[in-house]
């Protein structure tokens, strides 16, 4: 090989790596591409299924994260295409149907903290992308427990079953910055829970407490109110705070806020974000 193919070849992966993270038009990208960049970006959902350290934090996607909060105590599902221990034998409707409908193969309930009321908007489109990703991991054997206790009353169901599901046009800012913040779980996390569960007259008022490994942190308010909330940061104060996890005064935030996904979100999707942010009714609640 040449040093031309050489420096050929390291432009045409480099090219490829901007067309993932470029928020490039759906219609030029395939359904890898665009897979791909959902899942190393906001849909974030290796910050869940990865293990945060030890042997199998190498191997993406193979579950066994323990979440111990306030509402109940699981353990994230393996969802490689290992056919024994993770989902190869899943058809790709089936998979479609976990994740909009939050119905396993066996009929059985797919339960919190899966964000599937938020996931339910998912594009026909961008469902079908996260399965071509989740069918290119590779596989691990990794069985994981599947004890799950729970404090908090389950739904029967998520609703009928989601069909025809458009595109959000990126042309109108707000809708798709909201449609980000839904597959993003950003409401899931950011909005209290009250005894009829999540409570979305304060959407983003925080407060939500999460133990890990880092030890506790507290759901930040996300609703533009100016003296508990993120009123009186910028658009540049917000995108530091997603991407890199830092706040305007400098210090820094915990997990589990994936800024190590989201740090790969397009300009022009993080845009979209902050304008619907900017949408929310502004509630007064301060959270420590």
């Amino acid at each position: 090989m040449t040093s031309d193919d050489r420096r050929s070849g390291r432009l045409a992966a480099g090219l490829l790596l901007c067309a993932l993270l470029s928020g490039t038009p759906a219609g030029a990208e395939t359904l890898l591409e665009r897979g791909t960049y959902l899942m190393k970006g906001i849909a974030a959902c290796g910050n869940c299924h990865t293990m945060a350290g030890g042997p199998m934090a190498a191997h993406e996607l193979s579950g066994g994260q323990k979440f111990g909060e306030k509402g109940f105590t699981v353990f994230a599902p393996n969802i490689t295409p290992d056919p024994a221990t993770g989902i190869g034998g899943w058809t790709d409707d089936q998979i479609v149907a976990a994740l909009r409908d939050g119905t396993r193969p066996d009929g059985s309930l797919v339960r919190p903290p899966m964000p599937i009321r938020f996931y339910r908007v998912l594009s026909d489109r961008d469902v079908r992308a996260i399965v071509a990703y989740l069918r290119a991991v590779p596989p691990t054997r990794n069985v994981v427990s599947k004890e799950a206790v729970y404090h908090i009353s389950l739904p029967p169901s998520y609703g009928p079953p989601v069909t025809n599901v458009p595109d959000v046009p990126k042309t109108d800012k707000v809708a798709y910055g909201r449609y980000l913040a839904y597959i993003g779980h950003c409401l899931e996390c950011h909005t209290p829970i009250g005894a009829r569960g999540r409570d979305m007259e304060h959407a983003g008022a925080g407060g939500q407490e999460f133990e890990g490994p880092w030890g506790v942190s507290v759901a930040a308010n996300i609703t533009p109110d100016p003296d508990t909330g993120l009123g009186k940061w910028s658009d540049a104060d917000i995108k530091r705070a997603v991407t890199s996890g830092v706040r305007p005064d400098g210090t820094k935030l915990k997990p589990p806020m994936a800024f190590a996904y989201y740090k790969n979100i397009a300009s022009d999707d993080l845009d979209a974000l902050v304008a619907f942010l900017r949408t929310l009714k502004p509630v007064v609640h301060k959270v420590r």
